[in-house]
């Protein structure tokens, strides 16, 4: 070692100078101030709830104190966050609906077990808490060589504790959060499709059955007229026209709802029938024991021609391919195509996203491989559902 040089100071106490061993430091000393405001909350809550339960006043007051109790919850959760590096996910929102009386909304207050787990992690941090910080001001003061130490045991517990109490109780709660996001996305897209079907029509077969109308209110009058010439035949042929041009679009329209081949002869023939009006050739393969549930079949349709649209008008392919397979209880679809490539789900105005939450919605998966020169592969999963069951649950 050079002469006068210091020498480097043991891993342990470059440790307690870390930034993560100070915030661990801080949310200990935090402990105790906290611990007493919960615990108190928690106290006056369950006291004056039980003591008042037999007024009017005092589920009502119960119902509102667990309502405290989960945003007291939250701030743990974030404090946890900030200070611990802890993440702990925030429990799904109480399922209370619009139509709700105030009856059923307490009722539903007082049924909150994240609610209940919070006042229950009111009463036990105040012994925690002053243990924790009376350690914490010890080891700072008088244990400072084993201060980091110290400090990670008791953030462990710390940690333990708000996962066991402020956590998710359960994947169930997870999943009813995550269900509640789905059915927003199936209420949105189920809007827009209503939207389309409504432009569609008024800009359509409407327009077109409106101009028909009119022309042969014209052809009419000069009927009665007794003008019986060319520009009647005109207008009649001219009329005829504007007929087969709106029963075209309302054979597209209904197409578009839910294709009849689908309903009569299944998956198979329905993609065929996409097939044959794809602007490139089509190879179409479907290995399927039996035909899932409607539902299913008409996600995966509409999964399908939209993507062979994407094909047509954005790939620039000269071929693809769509398979169709069922691999246990699922139905399988992939969609490739010899292209340019460069598809995403977040761009290029494809659709791409929306298809993704069309299939999460209903617990399906939509992958997207598709490099720059392709070529571009999409591979998609669908719950498989029998079809008898799905007419019983009608």
């Amino acid at each position: 070692m050079t002469t006068g040089q210091r020498p480097l100071p043991p891993a342990r106490l470059a440790f307690a100078f870390a930034g993560q061993t100070w915030r661990e430091v801080a949310h200990l000393l935090l402990d105790l101030p906290l611990a007493l405001f919960t615990f108190g909350y928690a106290v006056i809550v369950v006291a004056v709830g039980s003591a008042l339960a037999v007024t009017a006043v005092g589920l009502p007051l119960l119902a509102l104190g667990l309502a405290g109790a989960r945003w007291l919850g939250r701030v743990e959760r974030a404090r946890a966050r900030r200070l611990l590096g802890t993440w702990v996910d925030e429990p799904s929102p109480l399922s209370v609906r619009a139509g709700d009386g105030l009856l059923a909304r307490m009722w539903t207050r007082l049924k909150d077990p994240v609610g209940w787990r919070s006042l229950l992690y009111g009463f036990v941090r105040l012994p925690w808490g002053v243990l924790a910080c009376t350690l914490t001001l010890v080891s700072l003061l008088v244990l400072w060589p084993v201060l980091p130490f110290v400090v990670r045991g008791l953030s462990n517990a710390d940690r333990a504790m708000v996962r066991g109490l402020l956590s998710p109780s359960d994947e169930l709660e997870r999943r009813i959060a995550e269900l509640e996001s789905d059915r927003g996305t199936v209420v949105d897209t189920a809007a827009a499709d209503l939207r389309r079907i409504e432009r569609d029509l008024h800009d359509g077969a409407q327009a077109r059955l409106v101009n028909l109308a009119m022309g042969l209110g014209l052809a009419k009058e000069k009927l009665r007229e007794g003008q019986a010439d060319a520009a009647v035949a005109a207008m009649v042929d001219e009329a005829h026209g504007e007929v087969k041009l709106a029963l075209q679009e309302l054979r597209d329209l209904a197409r578009g709802i839910h294709p009849a081949v689908l309903t009569d002869r299944g998956l198979g023939a329905a993609l065929s029938s996409l097939a044959a009006r794809c602007t490139v050739p089509v190879r179409v393969t479907v290995a399927l024991p039996e035909r899932p549930a409607p539902a299913i079949e008409g996600i995966a349709y509409f999964t399908v021609s939209e993507l062979l649209q994407n094909v047509s008008k954005h790939s620039g392919a000269r071929s693809a391919s769509v398979e169709v397979w069922r691999a246990d209880r699922r139905l399988l679809l992939r969609v490739e195509d010899d292209g340019r490539g460069g598809a995403s789900l977040d761009g290029g105005g494809t659709g791409m996203a929306g298809l993704a939450d069309r299939l999460g919605a209903v617990d399906g998966l939509f992958v997207v491989d598709s490099p720059t020169g392709g070529p571009t592969t999409v591979s998609a999963e669908l719950p498989w559902r029998d079809r008898w069951r799905d007419r019983a649950d009608s």
